[in-house]
């Protein structure tokens, strides 16, 4: 029994459909590279929409570079010129704007400018982000918080400097630049109260809103008519984060958030902002060209043994004591390495510690070819003889098989 059992929504429902000899309908405009191959390979039945409802226009999308704008000082804030620019045009025509920044929060950590001392959790190996508006610092991860004072804890010099951009922060700045607006945010923070959400978009379909900046949370699913720009801050992170799915994702969530403007058909468009704009996500984002991008994702995954060539297992394992987990990790590895071919690891995760635990990962590459029933028990029969370790006794094993 696992307290929180770790599923993909979609294999449980392929599941399901087999239980109850049901079809499975999976949509999307940005499918997962496993779904699509699927699809190429006759699994799964494709059927493909090349045009928009109602045949409304693509947004066109483009690129500000962001080296460009702060060499030639054409920066207010975090933004550049010409999104301030595009911004100002779509206010006078009556539309609306989406601003995505995918930071909630003011600032990402606040350093000293005297000491650069940078708070941090106590229980979680992260900064503490900047509050603005509940003057706090607060954790992300386990939920600590501190109230914000601007003397520096370690010196005691008043020199704070915030550091990264969150929603908060982003709000403020657009409020000065545009003081006749109405602007709203949509993130963790603002759609905590019951009803929250949906109040914000309500107001935003009734057009009591002219501008709302927010999160991943208003990528998907939100059909607004009068949407007719819509603005990223930053579209480095999501490129460059240490994960094979990476640019997957670049691609899935700016696709989206660019299917935000011009749903009702008319003239719209898409300003990213990046330091990068020559990236090869980028021009099959803007180029709106799922299959070139998929065609080099699939020959990169197949160089490297990814899904779908191979299944991936994650064994995360957390402990309270940093050697007794490596000591842990190092047993099971060699374990592991008897009984698979393929096995990376032990190495710890972006954040190395959560709740004051300890984490390191061990992946397992499991050819398709290779008996899953087989893999399972093998992994089954090795973890019970690591429970029996007396020395690993508290060290917290989970299995994740094809991790997200």
């Amino acid at each position: 029994y696992e307290a929180s059992p770790r599923y993909h929504a979609r294999d449980a429902a392929m599941v399901l459909s087999r239980m109850h000899q049901a079809k499975v309908i999976l949509g999307s405009a940005t499918p997962t590279i496993e779904s699509y191959a699927h699809a190429k390979s006759g699994k799964y039945g494709l059927v493909s929409m090349t045009t928009r409802y109602r045949d409304a226009q693509m947004p066109e999308i483009s690129y500000v570079d962001l080296s460009e704008a702060y060499r030639k000082k054409q920066m207010s804030g975090h933004l550049a010129q010409p999104l301030i620019q595009a911004i100002e045009e779509t206010l006078v025509s009556g539309k609306q704007i989406i601003l995505f920044q995918n930071r909630r929060g003011y600032a990402s950590f606040v350093e000293c400018r005297q000491c650069a001392h940078v708070p941090q959790c106590p229980s979680c190996d992260v900064s503490l982000t900047y509050h603005q508006v509940s003057m706090e610092l607060r954790c992300h991860y386990c939920g600590y918080t501190d109230h914000y004072t601007p003397a520096c804890k370690a010196c005691g010099t008043i020199a704070p400097e915030t550091q990264g951009l969150g929603t908060q922060q982003l709000e403020e700045e657009v409020q000065a630049l545009f003081p006749s607006a109405r602007i709203s945010r949509m993130d963790l923070d603002t759609t905590r109260k019951k009803h929250a959400h949906q109040k914000l978009i309500n107001a935003f379909s009734r057009q009591e809103i002219d501008i709302l900046i927010g999160t991943q949370m208003i990528t998907k699913g939100l059909d607004f008519k009068q949407v007719t720009l819509v603005g990223v801050l930053s579209a480095d992170n999501f490129l460059h984060f240490p994960d094979f799915r990476a640019h997957e994702r670049a691609f899935q969530v700016l696709t989206q958030v660019a299917g935000r403007a011009g749903r009702v058909g008319g003239e719209s468009k898409v300003l990213i902002q990046t330091f990068q704009p020559q990236h090869s996500v980028l021009k099959f984002v803007s180029n709106y060209d799922y299959a070139s991008f998929y065609e080099l994702q699939i020959k990169q995954r197949e160089q490297f043994g990814y899904p779908p060539y191979t299944r991936i297992i994650r064994i995360e394992l957390k402990h309270k004591n940093m050697s007794t987990l490596i000591s842990a990790s190092e047993w099971l590895k060699k374990g592991l390495l008897a009984r698979f071919s393929q096995v990376l690891g032990p190495v710890a995760p972006t954040v190395g510690r959560v709740r004051n635990y300890y984490i390191l990962n061990i992946l397992i590459k499991l050819p398709l070819e290779a008996s899953q029933s087989a893999a399972k028990n093998r992994l089954s029969k090795l973890l019970k003889s690591f429970e029996m370790v007396s020395a690993f006794s508290q060290v917290i094993a989970i299995v994740d098989v094809d991790p997200q």
